[in-house]
């Protein structure tokens, strides 16, 4: 429906155009075509007024040459001297004729010129040269075309940022209600599950098992809160970052083969504001993602530092996958967008979410080649260092 209703924009905006500058050509041809009539009457007025007699009528003549208020035109004799302006602002300067030569030269470069036989017979008689350009009118309306094509497709970009906007909310929307649909779903299972794991643990206090259960448990507990926390103003602390990354190491470490290494390294100090749980999951799903384009056999790093200038905490999570085609660079954030045969391929879309929306900060591909890998930039906003007490 989308793509439809954005396609009939763009054709109504060609449409548009089109038919705008078909009909302003036209107008501008035709007012073209009537000045220069115009001022072939009115080269014939000069030539009359040239060669006057006394059955001239002289009324009529000047009211001709009167009556131009609108054309440029300069009237020059064969040697290039000027004998007359109109329409023309000179300006107060001391080599007004020397001005009017020069933009009667460009009016002839132009073509717009007409040639005055004095003496018409005569092999080297005199003439003048009635040098005129287009007027105000005539000028505005030649642009008025593309000012009205910008104004149309102005409009369609308003119209098409509009609709998409429109689509993001109503996306928003459904993606907020399935996490929270997913969090209420979810809670009924645990509850009764968190019951029976304390059944057992009366029942069975030395099983081995139990203690490996209550971590999934506790697991699926933790996934129920972070999608309930989706469309909702989180909650957050300062912590070290460190200790953030070391939880979803251990975490991931241990659902992973031993053919994949996890490392990170991180800077003395770094504290960030987050929410922590949801910060957790921005990184176990990029390491899943890592691990899948690894097929469960490489390296994933994550790098954290500082960049003092720009204030950043800047995090890189690389791997040496089989890389990001570049086609889908544009694509891997969006949701439902997803090149493997199971998930939804939500974690990137909700991973920009936690990112940008709830902590202020930017999530980006900064290096992907094919078979050789991909870096994943997370940037966030340094806080400031806490002022010692009594300063």
């Amino acid at each position: 429906m989308t793509s439809r209703l954005k396609i009939s924009f763009i054709l109504a905006a060609v449409l548009i155009a089109a038919a705008s500058l078909i009909v302003s050509h036209r107008m501008v041809t035709d007012l073209a075509n009537e000045e220069h009539s115009r001022m072939e009457i009115w080269a014939e007025a000069m030539h009359n007024l040239a060669g006057a007699d006394e059955n001239t009528d002289l009324g009529l003549v000047v009211k001709v040459l009167e009556q131009n208020h609108t054309i440029p035109v300069i009237v020059v004799d064969k040697k290039g001297n000027v004998q007359m302006w109109r329409n023309i602002e000179i300006g107060n300067t001391a080599d007004s004729l020397a001005v009017a030569s020069g933009i009667a030269k460009k009016m002839q470069k132009k073509g717009r010129v007409i040639r005055v036989d004095l003496q018409p017979n005569s092999p080297s008689s005199d003439y003048l040269l009635v040098c005129y350009d287009d007027s105000v009118l005539l000028t505005r309306l030649a642009y008025y075309p593309y000012i009205q094509l910008a104004v149309v497709m102005l409009f369609v970009a308003i119209a098409l940022l509009a609709l998409l906007s429109s689509k993001r909310a109503e996306q928003n929307k459904v993606w907020v209600g399935l996490s929270k649909e997913t969090a209420h779903q979810l809670g009924t299972p645990i509850s009764s599950l968190m019951a029976w794991m304390e059944i057992l643990r009366e029942n069975y206090p030395n099983d081995d098992l139990i203690p490996e259960m209550d971590k999934d448990v506790n697991r699926l507990r933790l996934i129920a809160d972070r999608f309930s926390k989706i469309g909702s103003t989180p909650e957050k602390s300062s912590v070290a970052l460190e200790e953030i990354l070391s939880h979803v190491v251990q975490y991931m470490s241990r659902r992973t083969s031993g053919k994949v290494h996890i490392s990170y390294t991180v800077d003395n100090g770094i504290l960030v504001t987050v929410n922590p749980l949801l910060f957790e999951w921005v990184f176990e799903n990029l390491c899943k993602n890592a691990v899948d384009a690894m097929e469960g056999k490489g390296n994933i790093n994550i790098r954290a530092s500082i960049a003092t200038e720009e204030r950043l905490v800047i995090i890189d999570v690389s791997d040496n996958g089989k890389g990001i085609e570049a086609r889908n660079l544009q694509d891997i954030f969006n949701p439902g967008f997803t090149t493997k045969k199971r998930g939804w391929g939500l974690g990137l879309s909700l991973s920009r979410r936690i990112i940008e929306e709830y902590h202020d900060g930017k999530i980006y591909v900064l290096y992907s080649e094919k078979n050789k890998g991909t870096t994943f930039r997370i940037e966030l906003k340094k806080q400031p260092l806490p002022q010692p007490v009594g300063s």
